[in-house]
């Protein structure tokens, strides 16, 4: 791949549509890092890294992570090794401050490669996310009513109690929709502006909703490349 194109691919979806799924599967067909905005939070606050230092004394005070922070990590982050041909991005950008910073960034390799929006209703999305239990030992994710173990609250790898995190509950899901419809979604009209947006019904199944995205992103970077 020609080192000043890097394909950049930028997952869009409510919560529970399944981006994080679906980068870790493209991931290993295109072999590019999936970075997380969590991901890069734990890495630098486990690492007390100057950044993740600065966003220990933001959220020690109960406040928000300025969008100035975040994008700073992720600057960093795209500099890394492994992001020497592109990343996946599952998370971020958030809002249009933090997206117009990653024009910014990508704009020397040739910019965004492509933003495909994973939909799915509020209801569909709601019941993904209430039935997810997690395993307390290894993290073993389960659904209740998708993908059970095989015997109830117990992990089928390790034996390890299956639990709801905090996030996980009715309650947090729907304020987690209402963060993602006040801060997230205008992004779905700014790449659509720019042509980059592409729709895909993220209620069928996972096999078929990668397919369709590995077609995508193919076409995506033929088109950057040629």
């Amino acid at each position: 791949m020609d080192a000043q194109r890097r394909t950049y691919l930028v997952l869009l979806g409510v919560p529970g549509a399944g981006k994080g799924t679906q980068a870790r599967m493209l991931e290993e067909t295109f072999h590019l890092p999936q970075i997380s905005t969590g991901d890069i939070f734990r890495y630098n606050l486990k690492n007390q890294t100057e950044l993740g230092l600065l966003a220990k004394s933001y959220m020690d005070r109960g406040d928000l992570v300025p969008d100035e922070v975040t994008i700073r990590m992720v600057e960093d982050r795209l500099q890394k090794a492994d992001a020497v041909n592109g990343v996946i991005l599952d998370g971020f950008p958030r809002n249009l401050v933090q997206a117009s910073a990653l024009d910014e960034m990508t704009a020397d390799y040739g910019g965004i490669t492509s933003a495909p929006l994973i939909s799915l209703s509020d209801e569909d999305a709601i019941l993904r996310i209430t039935g997810r239990r997690v395993c307390r030992t290894c993290g073993a994710v389960y659904h209740v009513e998708f993908n059970p173990p095989k015997k109830s609250g117990v992990c089928d790898i390790d034996g390890g109690e299956l639990y709801q995190r905090d996030d996980d509950k009715p309650e947090t899901v729907r304020n987690r929709l209402y963060v993602y419809y006040k801060q997230t979604s205008p992004l779905i009209g700014y790449y659509f502006a720019k042509s980059l947006l592409t729709e895909l019904d993220g209620a069928e199944p996972i096999d078929v909703v990668n397919e369709k995205l590995k077609q995508l992103v193919s076409q995506a970077i033929s088109k950057k490349t040629n």
